[in-house]
């Protein structure tokens, strides 16, 4: 009956793919196609899960085999060797007869009687232990047997749990490998394209140490997306640790059960709170939190006016719910486990399969999944809080499983709904990396955008520096080109008695003053100054 709560949680997570990858319109389909891979994924994973399983176990039931013919065949050889030591016994007791039929032969053989005794006795003894080895031999056929039916179950039980976690596990990493496919693509076309169309339109070559910022960032982006798929890895390594957790788990709410059925057995209103609480503990040990990933008793309208309260709503992306009601059935249960005879087993067998029918068309007849407000995926989760209740009654009638699903309603116990509320978590890391991603592309294209403005303002600054440096050379040469250059002006205010502090540098003297015999005669000083020397 495992099978048939691995195939509602496979069916479940193929769902809530089959929603995500596609809009409302499409679903139907989407999930037909995915519920077929899910069936092509599981028959492949127990065709290698068995496959696997005989290639193991036959050389050791070849082994077992082998031993078994060579003990039978040495117990056939000790049998026939029994046989003819009885009939050497035989023929020794006919000699004794007849050796008393006559004193005279008696006399003649007297003196072989005690060869003779002594030949039985050993015979006796061989006899005696050929038995015992043919019961040793038959002792080792019965363990061989057992060890070979405890094997085989063994065998059989490895083949049930790879088949579970090959489907689940083959099932989240397909749809892993598709989205983040799909989203790294079409993220790195994206920002190629753009890349390589800006490059060719700027083709300068100032861009190469301007672009260094924006190769980091491409770098660190590029690091972010390879510590995502580590992160991915890391969390599918993680399964074996929240099987490990989901075991533990069941152990523990097994023991509350059983410590809580006297109290629960009184009221129907207690029984009801105490699966809400178990509810709300297993969402908790998923990771989800109260009040963001999931809320408790939402209410909602209806159409008509009237309200519509489930005990828990899953929040999923894209703004879609997930209901999950709580049903407790304990007295029939209680009963079933404490009958005492195969009549009263059987009648509150019937009486619990009964009681969870009724909680089936019960929460079918809600219809939470046509609340327009609430936004609901086709079907609600129905939750058995007692996990060896929940795999009675599907035990007891292997249609059970399938009735509810046929009225939008899909059975779950605490295992299951751990595994189905695990991946729903795990959802909500992919949209928030999803969202990382997207920021992360969206900060590289403003950053390409600020640098492309950046080297705009800069060549309109070398363009201003242009100018200034024209500027510069014109004012310049207004001190040292041309006869009435201001330096020469004041190296002749000097050479007329003006005593200045500070000297100009040679080389502006040689761009000012012209050599001798090239420039024109100097101006005649003022009466009563002397000449200027030669410069």
């Amino acid at each position: 009956m495992a099978w048939w709560a691995a195939t509602g949680v496979a069916l479940l997570i193929g769902l809530l793919a089959g929603w995500l990858l596609g809009g409302a319109g499409a679903r139907r389909a989407q999930q037909e196609a995915l519920r077929q891979q899910v069936d092509e994924a599981r028959a492949q994973a127990l065709q290698m899960a068995r496959d696997q399983a005989e290639a193991t176990l036959r050389p050791q039931i070849a082994t077992a085999d082998e031993r078994a013919r060579g003990l039978a065949q040495e117990r056939d050889g000790l049998r026939a060797e029994l046989h003819a030591l009885r009939m050497q016994a035989d023929a020794l007791r006919d000699a004794l007869d007849k050796e008393s039929n006559g004193r005279a032969q008696l006399a003649e053989r007297a003196e072989r009687v005690p060869v003779l005794d002594a030949e039985l006795t050993r015979l006796r003894i061989a006899h005696q232990a050929a038995r015992d080895d043919a019961g040793a031999l038959r002792t080792q056929i019965g363990e061989l047997n057992t060890r070979m039916d405890a094997e085989r179950q063994e065998a059989e039980k490895l083949q049930r749990l790879q088949r579970e976690q090959t489907a689940a596990q083959l099932q989240q990493l397909v749809e892993a490998r598709e989205v983040m496919a799909n989203q790294f693509k079409a993220l790195a076309n994206d920002i190629l394209e753009e890349k390589s169309k800006r490059f060719a339109e700027q083709n300068q070559v100032s861009l190469g140490t301007l672009l260094d910022p924006l190769r980091m960032r491409l770098a660190d982006f590029q690091g972010k997306v390879e510590l995502f798929y580590d992160t991915e890895g890391k969390q599918r390594s993680a399964l074996s640790q929240q099987v490990t957790q989901l075991m533990e788990l069941n152990q523990l709410l097994g023991a509350e059960a059983r410590n809580l059925t006297q109290a629960l057995k009184g009221s129907s209103k207690t029984q009801g709170n105490w699966g809400e609480l178990i509810l709300e503990r297993v969402l908790e040990a998923s990771g989800l939190r109260r009040g963001i990933e999931y809320h408790v008793q939402q209410s909602h309208t209806r159409e008509d006016g009237s309200r519509a309260q489930p005990d828990v709503i899953i929040h999923l992306p894209e703004d879609r719910k997930l209901v999950v009601d709580a049903k407790v059935s304990l007295l029939a249960y209680e009963e079933c486990v404490g009958a005492e005879t195969d009549e009263l087993r059987a009648a509150a067998q019937r009486r619990h399969l009964a009681s969870i029918r009724s909680h089936i068309e019960g929460l079918s007849g809600k219809r939470y999944e046509q609340l327009y407000s609430l936004k609901s995926l086709d079907f609600v989760l129905m939750f058995v809080p007692i996990e060896p209740a929940f795999m009675l009654a599907i035990s007891a009638d292997d249609q059970l499983f399938m009735d509810a699903w046929s009225r939008n309603v899909l059975l779950v116990s605490p295992s299951t709904l751990l595994f189905v509320v695990r991946t729903v978590a795990h959802l909500w890391r992919q949209e928030a990396q999803s969202r990382n991603a997207q920021d992360i592309a969206k900060r590289g294209a403003e950053l390409y955008d600020k640098l492309a403005a950046f080297v705009g303002d800069l060549e309109r600054v070398g363009k201003a520096l242009d100018n200034a440096q024209g500027a510069y050379k014109d004012a310049f040469n207004k001190f040292t080109d041309g006869k009435g250059n201001a330096i020469r002006q004041a190296e002749m205010l000097k050479s007329l008695g003006v005593k200045p502090t500070k000297a100009f540098s040679a080389a502006a003297l040689d761009a000012a003053l012209p050599l001798e015999g090239e420039g024109a005669a100097p101006e005649s000083p003022a009466p009563g100054l002397p000449a200027p020397e030669p410069q």
